[in-house]
């Protein structure tokens, strides 16, 4: 009786060792599938290389025709094109700058859409580089009521220009001397000042490097267009302006059969953008005649989606 316990036991214990290894080989496998598969979770958690937002002034000819409204901005961006940051426009709510109920109606909206403000441009203020004191002052002062807007919608900018007169040399001490001016206010409101090559002197970026060394504010620093050089070379501005830049403008005014801009590399600037470590936010700005500025918008999206994914 006990030989055949014993060597039922022995049976079992086989058995059983014999399943214990086929479960444990199963187990194995499925350990292996769920690493493969933690690992791709992880790998599509991470944040993208870089995120979008839009231009207002993308659809600038829409407002302009009153088609639509700086209010409704938000929601054509995320409904209309699945963007979920923006970038205003002073000049299409050019007399709300100190208007509490207005601000406070777009931000209401813009929270309730999930939509980020991040920056309005300012434009038609004064020139910040003045040769006379008195109006350099007037346009830094001018800035300051879009200062105070841009803090209250929750914006961490506001696009200035750098414009001037005189020699290269006097229009870099006086640009900087008023954004130097500028900066300081808006410092004590939590806010950048970023400036665009946007013509003249601005769309030389060595002269634009120049000046943000010289204004060496934390908070003061550069929006690079792709577009905007005109006689400098476009790719070696953008590099020699990111490592001051807190946002970028993807400037598309004509796309090819392939669904690229026909005259800029997005590939090679998004490269430059990306090696600077900057992951923040592109801006889409159409700024074409030819498809409408809506399908305009969305070749450029739709190319920056696919330079995103080809360089992740």
């Amino acid at each position: 009786m006990s030989t055949y316990t014993t060597r039922r036991e022995m049976l079992k214990s086989t058995a059983a060792a014999s399943a214990g290894l086929a479960i444990g080989s199963l187990g194995l496998g499925q350990l292996a599938w769920a690493e493969e598969a933690a690992k791709k979770d992880e790998k599509d958690k991470k944040d993208p290389l870089f995120e979008i937002s839009l231009a207002e002034w993308s659809l600038h000819r829409t407002i302009n025709s009153g088609e639509m409204t700086n209010l409704d901005f938000p929601a054509v961006a995320k409904n209309e094109f699945d963007i979920s940051a923006v970038e205003y426009v002073n000049q299409f709510f050019k007399d709300k700058a100190k208007d509490l109920d207005y601000l406070g109606e777009l931000k209401t909206r813009c929270d309730d859409l999930g939509v980020r403000s991040l920056l309005i441009m300012c434009d038609g203020e004064g020139k910040l580089g003045d040769p006379d004191e008195k109006a350099r002052r007037k346009a830094v002062e001018n800035h300051f009521r879009w200062v105070e807007a841009a803090k209250l919608l929750g914006c961490h900018s506001i696009r200035v220009n750098a414009a001037s007169d005189g020699t290269r040399e006097e229009q870099r001490d006086r640009a900087a001397d008023g954004l130097s001016q500028l900066g300081e206010f808006a410092d004590e409101h939590g806010i950048n000042v970023l400036v665009e090559n946007h013509g003249g002197l601005s769309s030389d970026g060595a002269w634009l490097v120049a000046v943000m060394e010289q204004v060496a504010r934390p908070n003061v620093g550069t929006l690079p267009d792709f577009g905007n050089f005109y006689d400098y070379d476009r790719y070696k501005g953008v590099e020699e302006l990111m490592p001051f830049a807190k946002a970028v403008s993807a400037k598309s005014k004509k796309f090819n059969a392939d669904g690229d801009e026909a005259d800029i590399d997005y590939r090679r600037m998004m490269k430059i953008v990306l090696d600077a470590d900057y992951h923040g936010y592109v801006g889409v700005e159409w700024e074409g005649g030819k498809p409408d500025e809506k399908e305009g918008i969305r070749l450029t999206r739709d190319l920056l989606l696919k330079v995103r994914e080809e360089l992740s």
